[in-house]
């Protein structure tokens, strides 16, 4: 049997006709009519007849005169994919005329020039990629795009939402957007989502941004700073949530009315500019209660380290010894917490006043995500240790609040 082959299969005491997918763990995989997908035994099939190849599509794509122009780049995911039933497989297309036929909403919004970047999945985005999205971009603004759309997996867009932050000075919107479910999927957040970012990359705000939905229903998408969000749920719909403030907007559905707060950055405020060097030899290490102090000979020779520690920015006293040597050799490492709310002071406790004299440096309430992103910017700009720590406590794109919101 190849994939796309039409067969029968024992299933539950039944006989089931479906789309054989592949073979996986001594399974055969057979989508169902119902769009569902089963793994009975290969020797429960027969052979009906064989896959059809399917004609390639093709269609022009026509501007629409009055509308704005914007760039959608695609990374990967399910944003744009499209259900194929013949094989029971879910792939992402990323011409435009894939896409207006996938979402033909997003028609009535803009006029589109699409750029596939990459087509991976986003746990394997890498400081590499985010430099080629942040170029891509840029060139895309230079080139008269109105906004950007970048599509993204959800697993790691926050990461790369804060690095084109750090990356890019933006005078016109560029927006994250990604799908929590698939296509092929009656709740697939994909055509919503879409919609809502293409109305927020036509609006006026002027920063990085992720557009997910709100709430579990289709009615209002968030528009969350791209420094200050994460992802916080496995599978809702509504599992991007700003930490530290309120999103910065909202994007109504089906009307798709853009409401943007006070604190939002408004289109124009600054002129691009590409800032794109990157320190890659920096780390993420969440501290738990007996870690050895050998973990952190791991990140001898590392240009930093983000420490995501307990409560206000606390380790055990075990390993700061070794975190001092790690200053001392050059490291610049910077203290976070593991708390979704709040910030970090290390001058309550004494472990902490010993972190503020081996060098740990305060980050203050950074998303330890963010600040890793971050300290891979500064390192990658500033040479000067110093002057990289002042960086590291400094707020650069709205990345550290000055004082924390009340209840966040």
């Amino acid at each position: 049997m190849k994939s796309g082959d039409l067969v029968s299969c024992e299933y539950g005491g039944k006989t089931h006709k479906g789309i054989f997918i592949t073979s996986r763990d001594g399974m055969a995989v057979i989508k169902l009519s119902s769009g569902y997908n089963i793994g009975v035994h290969p020797a429960s099939c027969t052979f009906i007849e064989p896959s059809v190849p399917t004609p390639p599509r093709t269609r022009e794509v026509n501007k629409t005169a009055g509308l704005p122009d914007l760039s959608i780049i695609s990374t990967g995911g399910t944003i744009a994919s499209r259900i194929d039933y013949r094989t029971g497989s879910v792939s992402s297309q990323f011409d435009a005329s894939d896409i207006l036929t996938a979402i033909p909403e997003l028609a009535q919004i803009a006029n589109y020039r699409t750029l596939p970047l990459a087509a991976i999945l986003s746990e394997n985005m890498t400081p590499a990629i985010w430099q080629e999205l942040a170029r891509a971009i840029y060139t895309e603004i230079k080139n008269g795009a109105k906004g950007i759309m970048v599509t993204h997996g959800t697993d790691t867009m926050a990461y790369s939402a804060a690095a084109i932050s750090f990356m890019l000075d933006t005078p016109v919107p560029i927006i994250f957007v990604g799908s929590q479910r698939s296509a092929d999927r009656p709740s697939s957040d994909n055509a919503m989502n879409a919609v809502c970012a293409a109305a927020a990359a036509t609006s006026d705000l002027g920063e990085v941004a992720v557009v997910m939905h709100a709430t579990t229903n289709d009615d209002t998408c968030a528009v969350h700073r791209g420094t200050r969000v994460r992802k916080m749920h496995t599978s809702r719909r509504d599992a991007f949530q700003s930490v530290g403030l309120p999103a910065i907007g909202s994007v109504a559905y089906p009307s798709r009315t853009v409401t943007l707060t006070p604190d939002a950055v408004r289109r124009g405020t600054h002129k691009p500019a590409l800032h794109d060097t990157l320190e890659p030899h920096c780390a993420l290490l969440q501290f738990y209660p007996g870690m050895s102090p050998d973990i952190l000979r791991a990140y001898d020779g590392y240009r930093g380290l983000v420490l995501s520690g307990t409560g206000l920015g606390h380790v055990s006293t075990l390993l700061i010894p070794a975190i001092e040597k790690l200053v001392e050799s050059g490291t610049v490492a910077v203290m976070t917490s593991q708390c979704m709310h709040g910030r970090v002071c290390d001058r309550v406790y004494d472990t902490g006043r010993d972190l503020l004299n081996a060098g740990v440096i305060e980050g203050g309430d950074m998303l330890p995500e963010v600040a890793l992103v971050k300290l891979m910017w500064v390192l990658g700009n500033e040479k000067d240790t110093t002057r990289a720590a002042a960086m590291m406590q400094t707020d650069l794109k709205g990345e550290l609040n000055r004082r924390s919101a009340h209840g966040l």
